[in-house]
This record gives structure tokens, sequence and C-alpha cells, in this order.
């Protein structure tokens, strides 16, 4: 890629503590226009924060977030909104209302926060709903998808705001290993359609085959980055290889019991 390119999303230097306990030390990363990152590390390393820090879902102490190439006034509420509906975000839990149906999660915020009409705001639902495999699921409500369902309404409902980028913490934590293909399947097929994506995962097929870039993190730092091809090839003696090869023993071993 042209570096000379303004990156989509860019954030710099950015730092977050609670309860006096660092969990973001100074990281950097930026993304490009059709560009898919992996974050991969150990628990406890500061990948979700990160990722909540870059749509302001919780706010940086210190750092600037900038939405294609212009800086996000972190104390504006309209600024934040705004960023909001840029910068998409996919959850491990799905965060789906349990009193609405999925065709009602994906309208809620097209009607409230774009201030689309009923009928179009449904139309766009049902359109993203078709995209993801559920268009038949329109009337179905959370407790009645399974999870691998309850994900992918997640991902059409973020997708129905038009994002620029798409945050994703773990989507397929939550989900039985039967289910994840699922939704692995959607992730590949925006990937494919050029969508801009960051995201946290213990996935190896998304690690390998389908990032640009890998950011290891751990303690609160970015301490490695580079393509799939470099930091995964044999002998290399990389963390982010290491990290790999230890999830692909626990995988073997889940699939030998």
């Amino acid at each position: 890629m042209n570096d000379t390119v303004v990156p989509v999303l860019q954030a710099d230097n950015i730092c977050k503590s609670f309860s006096g306990q660092r969990i973001l030390n100074g990281v950097s990363v930026g993304l490009r226009r059709g560009e898919i990152k992996t974050l991969i590390g150990p628990s406890g390393g500061g990948k979700s924060t990160l990722l909540q820090c870059l749509n302001c879902l919780v706010l940086p102490d210190e750092g600037a977030i900038s939405l294609d190439g212009q800086q996000i006034d972190l104390a504006n509420k309209r600024s934040l909104y705004q960023l909001r509906q840029q910068v998409g975000m996919i959850f491990q839990e799905f965060n789906l209302f349990d009193h609405l149906n999925a065709l009602d999660n994906i309208t809620v915020a097209l009607r409230k926060v774009k201030k689309i009409s009923r009928a179009k705001a449904e139309e766009r639902a049902r359109l993203e709903l078709d995209q993801v495999g559920l268009a038949d699921k329109a009337d179905l409500y959370p407790a009645q998808l399974s999870g691998g369902q309850k994900q992918r309404v997640a991902i059409a409902r973020a997708l129905a705001m038009d994002p620029q980028v798409l945050l994703l913490d773990e989507p397929t934590s939550a989900l039985d290993p039967e289910l994840t293909g699922e939704v692995l399947a959607v992730i590949r097929s925006l990937a494919g359609k050029g969508m801009t994506m960051l995201m946290a995962t213990h996935q190896i097929s998304l690690i390998s085959t389908l990032a640009d870039e890998i950011l290891f993190m751990e303690a609160g730092v970015i301490v490695e980055q580079g393509e799939p091809a470099q930091l995964l090839s044999p002998g290399c003696g990389s963390k982010s290889a290491g990290f790999c090869d230890r999830l692909t023993e626990i995988a073997e071993g889940d699939c030998a019991c």
C-alpha cells in the first residue's frame, strides 16, 4: 500500500488506566481503507480496551484519534456521535436488545440516530439481514436465535449504519465451535467486499489468511507487528508464531476430546 495515503482511522499514543492500573501505555495504530489487522496476545493485554477507546465507548486518558485525517474532539459529544457512526463495534456477547426482534434490533439506531423513517429503516435492515444470511429470521427475538445467528444480527446492525471501519472484539469467542464457521464466513465476505477491519481474535484462520498485518499486544503495548508471512513463518521465533502455535495445540486438544 502507498504509505502516503491518509489512514481512515488513526490512534496515536493512547493511554488508559482503570483504578490506578495502566491498561494501555502509549498505543498507536492506523488503518488504511480496505486494510484488515488482527490484534492477538494474552488475555489482559489491553486488546478489548484499545478497541473500545478507538470508537470512544471508553474515553482514553491521553492520546489522539483521527478519522480521515481529522482529529476527533474527545470532549465534544457531537464529534463522538459522528465517530461512532463511522466506526462500528462488534462485541463478544452480541449486545442485542432482548425485547426487540432481529429486524427492530437493526432499525432502532437507524431511526433514533440517523432519523430514517421506519419504512426506509426496515428496508435497509432486511437488506443487511439478507447479506448475513438471515433474511428469514427478521421476526425472531434473540432468545429464539442461536449464538451464531445473534452475532450475525449484531454484524448486520453495525453494517446498517454504513461504517467506514469495523472493530471486532473476539467475535466468535462466545460461540460453540460448530457455530463459529457461519460468523467467520460473514467476516470473510466483508473482507472480500473491502471492509476495513481491526479485530481481536484467537481464530488462527483469520490471523494467518485474512490479516494484512498482525499486532501482538501484551501489558498494554504493541510489542510486535508485521505481515503474517513474516511473523508466522516456520522457525522465525516471533511472539506471534509462538502464540499461534499454542492456539493450534489447544484447538487440536479440544478436537481430540
